[in-house]
């Protein structure tokens, strides 16, 4: 029987053992971490590929070459550290006009150079198959600012989302900005009272529930506050499928929006959310994911998402 993608990175967790003094974190977050000599490194690689993330006979070369590094960039949002360098190696379908690589290329170049965050290396090969595309990004801490883990949610923690989410894929998959210096504003406005933080990537109910999953706790979003958030490429996704515009705030995917989680007491301490840049859409529980519906009713929310199918 075939298992997701969500399955088979809970048994490689147990499997692959980061066992090694050096390895600070291992497999289960936005970015691996090494500490060389009192120096952190961070690490994220993005594998993408023809067909799963993009589409070579519809999407500009450009924009294929700013997603694969602008999702790559999205996961050093994802735990506000300074991006440093980039890797890029590319599996070209043999006989891809030149002209076409050159617009792909600098797609890459051009969004790499703009967060600071140079392609120093990489690899090609030309095969009979699709276009696939393999970034890899190292990263820095920022000055006195502590990578931010997905496994740092507390009960009664407030969740926000720093924008619109839903409908992607009608265009802002391709075209979206990583939230780089949205997450080190965050990162130096709350210093420790910014518990959690993760892209998402995958659609908000199976993010959160990975975040819910690596922290051990629970959450409760609030349907009135997801209101609030549905993009206007989500309500045209609905107009177009007939389902519900908040199946696709919670399940599209590829919104690349930060998941921001804040110690609740600096939340409730403030007459305004701690930035007025994020949207608030919950509330972190002990135990299980619900909706608060508008008439005060809670209904499960199932972890759904776009996984891969294996």
């Amino acid at each position: 029987m075939a298992r997701g993608e969500l399955e088979f990175i809970e048994w490689l967790t147990r499997h692959v053992q980061a066992d090694a003094c050096q390895v600070a974190l291992g497999i289960g977050d936005d970015m691996s971490i090494v500490d060389c000599g009192g120096h952190l490194v961070l690490t994220t690689c993005d594998l993408l590929a023809d067909g799963v993330h993009f589409d070579i006979h519809a999407d500009s070369p450009a924009d294929i070459g700013h997603k694969c590094i602008a999702c790559s960039l999205s996961d050093c949002a994802a735990m506000a550290v300074k991006p440093l360098s980039t890797t890029v190696s590319v599996a070209l379908p043999r006989g891809m006009a030149h002209d076409r690589l050159e617009q792909l290329f600098e797609g890459m170049t051009r969004t790499a150079r703009e967060f600071n965050c140079p392609i120093v290396g990489g690899d090609t090969v030309a095969w009979d198959k699709p276009l696939v595309i393999d970034v890899t990004i190292n990263a820095i801490p920022y000055p006195g600012i502590t990578p931010v883990r997905r496994s740092g949610a507390r009960v009664g923690d407030r969740l926000y989302v720093t924008g619109l989410l839903g409908g992607s894929l009608l265009g802002k998959h391709l075209t979206f900005t990583p939230r780089v210096s949205e997450a080190r504003a965050l990162a130096d406005r709350l210093g420790a009272d910014l518990h959690a933080l993760m892209d998402i990537s995958d659609g908000l109910a199976l993010d959160l529930h990975r975040m819910c999953q690596a922290s051990g706790v629970g959450a409760r979003l609030a349907e009135s506050r997801l209101q609030q958030v549905i993009s206007p490429a989500a309500e045209q996704a609905s107009r177009q499928d007939g389902r519900p515009p908040l199946e696709h705030v919670l399940g599209d995917g590829e919104d690349f929006e930060l998941l921001v989680c804040v110690a609740g007491t600096r939340a409730a301490a403030a007459a305004e959310p701690p930035d007025p840049h994020l949207l608030p859409v919950g509330v972190v529980t002990e135990a299980g994911l619900v909706i608060e519906t508008a008439d005060g009713c809670l209904q499960p929310l199932r972890p759904e998402g776009y996984q891969h199918r294996l």
